[in-house]
């Protein structure tokens, strides 16, 4: 499936040249980009769940650091049999070296992963 493509890592925090991607049980993100610069994330959700929501913040250092982008409805999409619930923003922001794009999704407050962007 073309969207899995899009999460493919390993658990809880993968590193990232501004691409990469991270799940954490239901929840993944994947960040498009090149060098520093972040051009576009994605927050997925297994299955349907109309009405949740999701949003974007960095973190540096273990540290909260600011809200990227608030909270934004996520669309109820399927390609084949997978359904997901989907987020997407155009950033075209450059980020510090190892700062960490994490996702949260509303009603999964225990799930957050995050990608760390390096050089």
């Amino acid at each position: 499936m073309a969207v899995s493509v899009l999460v493919v890592c390993a658990l809880g925090q993968a590193p990232a040249q501004a691409s990469g991607g991270a799940e954490d049980g239901p929840v993944s993100i994947g960040v498009i980009g090149d060098g520093l610069k972040v051009r576009e994330v994605r927050v997925l959700l297994d299955g349907w769940k109309p009405g949740v929501r999701a949003r974007i913040s960095e973190w540096r250092g273990g540290e909260y650091v600011r809200e990227i982008r608030g909270w934004k409805h996520m669309a109820s999409k399927q390609q084949s049999r997978y359904k997901y619930e989907i987020a997407t923003w155009k950033l075209g922001k450059n980020f510090r070296h190892q700062s960490r794009i994490c996702a949260e999704v509303s009603g999964h407050a225990e799930r957050m992963p995050c990608v760390t962007i390096k050089r």
